[in-house]
């Protein structure tokens, strides 16, 4: 059984439905039923299952196997010919984004341990990093040095449901995030900022950002957008977060409980609001099918480690000088409702 604090696995037969993915083909209903083994995990917010939701377990990854699942996920930057290839396997010719300078994704950051996904970030002044400096669409120009991160990104997409993981993030000056992207918008689960310690931003990693983007008419600005202090480190233990999402609106729990909810309606009037927008607007762009991401970022503006013990200054003993510090994923799992894709 997967370690999963309150969150229990029942044996018990639900409906299933057929889940649209943007690549490869979808299981079908008695696919995923043969596959569960009939013990299917039920959501931490609703672990009676009141609302008839039905594990997905062509999007959800329990991590169990020996190795990540190349076929379930995309692992950015991985080696060829002693150098990080960013090349995406069913879009061969789409740009791959590297990561938030200094930063760059590096696909040996990420491994499988425990029944757990590790990501990392490094200290690796020697990485090849790329020796390209562009104008990101938030933040300064920054040249790649010094620091590795890890990106995975699912290779298959979905659209509505409830999406669960449990994690516990890194305890540096890096992020540590869950999100998603579809055609012309992003979705950020959270983006947790690891140790707040300059002054002033003392409270960062007791803070949960969410936000809906428009990449398509805003640039990337948040059509809606929420920061909320949680009253706890999000890297000092493991916590279940978890997002209801469907036309109507999104849900936002922790650790089963509601902290947050708004409507489709909400959304566009927050947008309508705090944009250069006409009133015509529909800032609730998060209408499309997804694709999840996990990944670790460097945001200079929060904080920025300088040398390899700025990174671990919060490690523990038996793991400093190591140069890695993690963000620990148990699992990430969807659930979706009969007639959704």
């Amino acid at each position: 059984m997967k370690r999963s604090g309150r969150a229990v696995l029942f044996g018990m037969a639900v409906s299933c439905a057929v889940f649209a993915a943007e690549w490869g083909e979808a299981a079908t209903p008695a696919e995923l039923s043969s596959r569960s083994g009939g013990a299917l995990p039920l959501p931490l917010s609703d672990p009676q299952n009141a609302g008839g939701w039905v594990y997905n377990e062509v999007v959800s990854d329990e991590f169990d196997g020996p190795e990540i699942d190349r076929d379930r996920w995309y692992v950015v930057g991985e080696f060829e010919n002693g150098r990080p290839v960013y090349r995406h396997p069913d879009k061969p010719d789409a740009r791959v984004w590297k990561g938030r300078a200094p930063s760059q994704f590096s696909g040996r950051n990420c491994r499988i341990e425990n029944g757990r996904l590790i990501l990392e970030a490094r200290w690796e002044p020697d990485f090849p990093f790329c020796e390209e400096i562009h104008t990101p669409v938030f933040g300064e120009p920054l040249a790649y040095e010094n620091i590795t991160t890890a990106c995975l990104i699912s290779r298959k997409a979905f659209r509505y449901g409830y999406i669960e993981i449990r994690s516990k993030s890194a305890d540096a000056e890096v992020s540590s995030a869950f999100w998603a992207t579809g055609p012309g918008m992003e979705f950020d689960f959270f983006e947790s900022f690891g140790d707040g310690r300059d002054p002033g931003k003392e409270h960062l990693d007791r803070e949960l950002w969410w936000s809906i983007r428009d990449w398509k008419r805003l640039k990337g600005q948040p059509t809606y957008t929420e920061h909320r202090d949680l009253g706890f480190r999000m890297a000092d233990d493991f916590h279940v977060y978890g997002v209801e999402w469907d036309a109507g609106g999104v849900k936002y729990y922790v650790d089963g409980m509601l902290i947050s909810e708004v409507t489709a309606e909400e959304v566009r009037a927050w947008a309508r609001e705090h944009r250069d927008v006409d009133d015509e607007y529909d800032g609730y762009v998060a209408t499309v099918p997804i694709n999840l991401w996990l990944d670790m970022e460097t945001f200079p503006w929060n904080g920025l480690p300088e040398s390899l013990e700025d990174l671990e200054r919060n490690s523990p003993p038996e793991k400093k000088h190591d140069g890695v510090v993690e963000f620990v994923v148990d699992y990430v799992r969807v659930w979706q409702k009969t007639g959704t894709e």
